[in-house]
């Protein structure tokens, strides 16, 4: 059986007329990485508001750690760490006095985990450089460095990646990678960078106007954004034949436009392609194909129109 971290049951949000969370049911398994998808003001800060305590929902309730009572709760966010939106840095301070002020906040015993926290996220040697000198990296990672005191079991980050160079992009991406699969951690990250989350995440929730749309795992997702090679030749019949009896598969289908979808032997190419010109066809077309995250996501929502 499935054990979930996070649940929302019905969760709704509203700002005077306007509905922001639309009776979300979202569950967040235990030691995954769960990309939340959804364009600006989509409702994904919202959400993670409300679970990390910073606002309340108009009605719905949210389970932590499987505890839903409101004194429950409270004790399984110190189970917990967080950023959401900017990071909150003093400017004049250094990382640690940054990490001190923190540590002094959240009630952590002991100086001895600074020096180790900021090793983690890559910030061990920066010594006395004020935050109000560092790169965006710099000061997203600190902001990590801060949420990772007390060493929690889960973490939501929201838009971690906001403003990074592509190098800076990758160094977060190993990050959280290594947070989850060496330290076990189930993180919660929201983000519009959607390529970047097909290499990290292992399960993703699609939200719209507030709407949980959809809930799917890396695999289901696969599935559905199946890769396949496309096909035009002078005959299609003829081609699916030299398919089904050559290549011994049935894993393919035909459009009207006459292009074959072939979805074996994506990463054998040549095979297929020896055996269509040993049919006597003629090749028009023959590519790879598949579709990304991106399209899925804008097929779900229906259409790319920013709001």
């Amino acid at each position: 059986m499935t054990e979930y971290v996070l649940k929302t049951i019905q969760l709704s949000e509203h700002y005077k007329s306007r509905i922001v969370l639309d009776k979300v049911d979202l569950a967040v398994p235990k030691g995954s990485i769960y990309g939340f998808i959804g364009l600006n003001g989509a409702g994904k800060s919202t959400l993670m508001r409300i679970v990390t305590g910073l606002s309340f929902p108009t009605s719905g309730t949210i389970e932590l750690f499987g505890k839903s009572s409101e004194s429950e709760i409270i004790q399984a966010r110190k189970r917990m760490g967080s950023t959401i939106e900017s990071p909150g840095l003093f400017p004049n301070m250094t990382a640690y006095e940054n990490m001190e002020v923190c540590r002094l906040q959240k009630g952590v015993p002991g100086k001895d985990c600074i020096p180790k926290t900021l090793a983690i996220v890559g910030l061990q040697d920066v010594g006395n450089k004020k935050t109000r000198n560092f790169s965006l990296g710099m000061k997203q990672r600190l902001a990590i460095a801060m949420a990772l005191l007390g060493d929690p079991e889960f973490l939501i980050l929201d838009e971690p990646t906001n403003g990074l160079d592509p190098m800076g992009v990758v160094e977060m991406r190993d990050l959280l990678r290594r947070l989850n699969r060496e330290l076990g951690m189930t993180i919660l990250i929201s983000s519009h960078i959607l390529s970047e989350l097909n290499l990290l995440a292992t399960h993703y929730g699609i939200i719209h106007r507030g709407r949980l749309v959809e809930q799917l795992t890396s695999t289901e997702l696969e599935e559905k954004c199946q890769q396949y090679l496309h096909i035009k030749v002078d005959n299609p019949e003829r081609a699916s034949v030299a398919i089904e009896q050559q290549l011994h598969t049935n894993e393919f289908e035909v459009l009207p436009t006459g292009v074959i979808k072939l979805f074996k032997y994506v990463k054998e190419p040549g095979k297929v392609s020896s055996v269509l010109v040993a049919s006597g066809l003629q090749i028009e077309a023959f590519m790879p194909m598949g579709e990304e995250l991106e399209s899925y996501f804008a097929s779900r929502i229906g259409g790319v129109k920013h709001e």
